[in-house]
């Protein structure tokens, strides 16, 4: 279960935040305004760039914390800027990383619980981890990576897989 999460989770983060760096850099030479990448969305009743991180970095320390049996680390959601996302991706990975392979191994079978905001939901472990947790990351990850190859910055698949 931590070789499922914490690895794969903190890659992820990774690399979106050195997409991140790549965006601010060719923002600065193309003098693009970093607020228009932050706040930009591929349709309108889709979330900003700047809330696709939030949701990817919620989504990644919450579901381990809830593997591991404790509470994860609350932000307040107010990023404003692409070196504000980065710095929240870098905290979130240093937080995924503090969690200790015996904390969530074993969970495959527990029952973890969390709130929506609309109700409360309940799975085992190993789905909850397969079956939620890691495609919500990913999703928020991709979309945060289309949003910003559709503004024009130079990225691609090796951007988003990262060095192996």
């Amino acid at each position: 279960m931590y070789q499922a999460s914490v690895p794969v989770f903190s890659r992820a983060l990774n690399n979106l935040a050195a997409i991140l760096e790549k965006a601010a850099a060719q923002a600065e030479a193309r003098k693009i305004d970093p607020a228009v990448l932050v706040n930009y969305r591929l349709y309108p009743d889709m979330l900003p760039l700047s809330r696709q991180i939030q949701i990817a970095t919620d989504g990644a320390k919450g579901g381990v914390a809830r593997l591991a049996g404790t509470e994860p680390p609350k932000y307040e959601d107010n990023e404003a800027s692409l070196p504000e996302l980065v710095a929240r991706l870098r905290k979130t990975v240093a937080y995924l990383e503090s969690i200790k392979p015996e904390q969530i191994d074993g969970s495959e079978d527990k029952t973890v619980t969390w709130k929506t905001q609309t109700t409360t939901r309940n799975m085992q472990g190993m789905p909850y981890l397969l079956s939620h947790v890691t495609p919500n990351l990913y999703f928020h990850v991709t979309t945060a990576y289309a949003i910003l190859r559709h503004c024009g910055i130079e990225i691609g698949k090796q951007d988003f897989l990262g060095k192996t």
